[in-house]
């Protein structure tokens, strides 16, 4: 009987396949931190077009339609380039390439899903944030995800259906659509491109490997990936102050927005300057702080803005045609709660 040394019996574990949960392969094949970023965006632009905040049914349709359709919507893409996904060392362990979930399923599972957020969001919020989810799920799956291989402008275009949860929101609060909404749209397109142009440049190669069409693939210098990030950095910087500008949110936020800005430019022209891993890393970094800050404050501000208002108007607006002006709330009676 012969033994192993235990050099060879490391190797040997270290070789074996890792098992994962199913829960674990379930939310890789639905993208479980993409999804969780879209139900976010959601959420604050319900928020800002709710008068009441977040809460009620018409809110959690929204956000239940649209989680349903973000899954749906990643597991097809997942379908689509399980092929492509095999040849990259950062997807290839992904549940499709690595055997873990059947296309077939991946496909009825992803079909399944997206037509019942679609239909959650027409029939139980409106047929506006129904159509605009629909928008969503066709421009991902079916126009950003075969651009890929195609064109370098594949960014730019995916940049759209990324952008266009917060739009969603607006719309489930309001039925229609409103420059709050297009403003929290225009700050999530710009912030993507920087933030992408990051991940592109430090996975290049690997994007080269699956036949991807990416900017720094077919841009070894960097000069054009480094001015793309910077002017839609720069694009950025200027459109997140547009809630301000709306009402939207006050002098809080646009400090805020301004420095945050102003410091995630400066990572974005030190990446322009050095072309390197470690700057890419910088600015990606850079954009995953940014983007939950930002949008923490823009709700935090927004709240004490319209709050501030409401007790101004009841304080300060005049009575019409002879009515009088109702007290401010704590100073009104209070109702007895019998009949």
């Amino acid at each position: 009987m012969s033994l192993k040394a235990p050099t060879e019996i490391v190797s040997a574990v270290a070789l074996a396949p890792v098992v994962r949960s199913w829960g674990t392969v379930w939310a890789d094949l639905f993208k479980a931190r993409l999804t969780t970023l879209v139900l976010i965006t959601t959420a604050v632009g319900f928020h800002f077009g709710s008068v009441e905040g977040l809460g009620g049914a018409t809110f959690w349709h929204a956000m239940l339609g649209t989680g349903l359709l973000a899954a749906g919507a990643s597991a097809l893409n997942q379908y689509w380039e399980r092929e492509v996904d095999a040849k990259m060392q950062r997807t290839a362990k992904r549940p499709l390439p690595s055997g873990e979930i059947e296309p077939g399923t991946a496909l009825s599972v992803g079909v399944a899903l997206s037509i019942a957020g679609m239909l959650d969001l027409t029939f139980f919020v409106n047929p506006l944030t129904g159509l605009l989810g629909m928008l969503t799920l066709a421009s991902y799956v079916f126009v950003y995800t075969p651009l890929k291989r195609v064109t370098t402008l594949n960014t730019l275009i995916g940049a759209v259906p990324g952008a266009l949860p917060p739009l969603m929101g607006w719309t489930a609060a309001t039925g229609g659509l409103g420059a709050g909404g297009w403003a929290l749209f225009t700050l999530l397109f710009f912030w993507q491109l920087p933030h992408f142009m990051a991940i592109a440049w430090i996975y290049r190669e690997d994007y080269a490997r699956g036949g991807f069409r990416m900017l720094p693939v077919i841009d070894p210098q960097g000069s054009r990936t480094g001015a793309t990030a910077v002017r839609h950095t720069v694009a950025l910087l200027a459109f997140s102050l547009s809630p301000v500008a709306l009402g939207l949110a006050g002098r809080w936020y646009a400090a805020c927005a301004l420095v945050l800005g102003l410091a995630f430019l400066g990572c974005a022209i030190a990446f322009a300057a050095q072309m390197s891993r470690q700057s890419a890393r910088r600015l990606f970094f850079a954009s995953i702080l940014y983007l939950p800050i930002v949008l923490g404050v823009l709700v935090a501000d927004k709240t004490r803005v319209v709050h501030s208002r409401n007790l101004s108007i009841s304080d300060t607006v005049p009575a019409v045609a002879g009515a009088p002006i109702a007290p401010p709330l704590s100073l009104q009676p209070v109702q007895p709660n019998h009949p």
